[in-house]
Parts: C-alpha cells; structure tokens; sequence
C-alpha cells in the first residue's frame, strides 16, 4: 500500500501501530540491498556462497549481541541480495556461560540451563527498538563496506519484520531459513527468478 507524502508516494509502514518494538520477543526480519542487487555472494548446488560483502555481512550480524546486551539471534541466512534472521529481545541479560540460542533452547527453558544464570538489566538500561538494532546493524555493514572500497554498495530503506508468537510459527520460520538456499530459483528476491 502506498501514500502520498510531499508529493511523493512512500510504501506504508509494516509496524503495528500499538506494538512497543522494545518489548521482549522474538522478531523474524528481512533485510534487502538496494535494487536487489546481489552484492552478497551467490548459490551454487543449493549453497550460499558469500563474496567479501557477505562475509563483512555476516561478521556484523553474528556480533549483533556484542552491541545490545539484551539480544540474541537464531536462525538466519544470508542471501545474495537479502538478509533473513530471528532476533530475540529479552528483559533479562545471561551471565556466565552464556547459553546458545542453537541450543534450540525456549527462553523459559535457558533459564534452567547449567551455568546460565539471568539477571535482571542494569537500572537505567534502556531496551533498544528493533528498529535501533537493525538501522545499527545496516550502518556498521555500510560504513565498513565503504571503508573497505565497495563504494557503491546500499541497503534498501526500511526493513519487514513480524513478531513470532508461538512454537508453530518459529518452526515454519525456521525451516524456511535452512531451505531458503535450496528455493533460491524461486525466490521472490531473486533478480534471475525463472517465474518472472
């Protein structure tokens, strides 16, 4: 859907307007380059094969937690052209050794974990947005790229998400993660789709 603002149509806002984007959760989003150029890499024989952009681009993603204490990843997957991942927001921060959320652990359950001890955030620590996390994840992965002479590489504006509310949707989620290298033909985002 779109609107007419200043004269200029803009695509409408996927966010719910009542959702407090800082609110524990976990969130599935997708991040594309610009023009859905493929500046990640490619899939051969059902494999991603990420160039140096997308190596720049999963080495941001995967220190996502380094930067906000109270966020986790899962399942994702670098794509050529796009980006799927699930980030979890908790109220809580893991201290010691620290569990994996490859553990397919439940946040409930990483409680009972040996080792793991939560603790509540620090007073005055404030959640960030999703938005926060991922305008920050966008801006490290430019800023490096350029840095590094991919001058001409840019992200999309904007970014989807939805809000996982149950077992039955994170497991949908994350099987379409694991297979998305496989359906890479079909893919909506691909620029060479056989359908198109």
């Amino acid at each position: 859907m779109t609107s007419l603002y200043k004269n200029i149509y803009r695509i409408e806002s996927t966010r719910l307007k009542d959702w407090d984007y800082s609110n524990e959760g976990w969130y599935y989003v997708t991040i594309c380059t610009k023009d859905n150029q493929c500046f990640f890499g490619e899939i051969s024989n059902g494999k991603v094969l990420l160039n140096d952009i997308g190596k720049i681009a999963v080495t941001c993603w995967i220190e996502i937690p380094e930067h906000f204490l109270n966020v986790d990843l899962d399942e994702y997957v670098i794509m050529p052209n796009h980006i799927h991942g699930i980030i979890i927001i908790n109220s809580s921060v893991e201290t010691l050794d620290r569990a994996s959320l490859h553990d397919r652990a439940s946040l409930h359950d990483r409680a009972s974990l040996p080792n793991t001890t939560l603790k509540p955030l620090q007073k005055g620590y404030k959640i960030p947005l999703l938005s926060k996390i991922i305008n920050q994840y966008k801006s490290t992965v430019t800023r490096i790229c350029h840095n590094n002479g991919f001058n001409l590489f840019a992200w999309q504006p904007r970014f989807y998400e939805h809000i996982i509310r149950n077992e039955k949707s994170l497991y949908k989620i994350r099987k379409y993660l694991i297979n998305n290298a496989f359906k890479w033909k079909l893919d909506k985002e691909n620029p060479n789709n056989i359908f198109k």
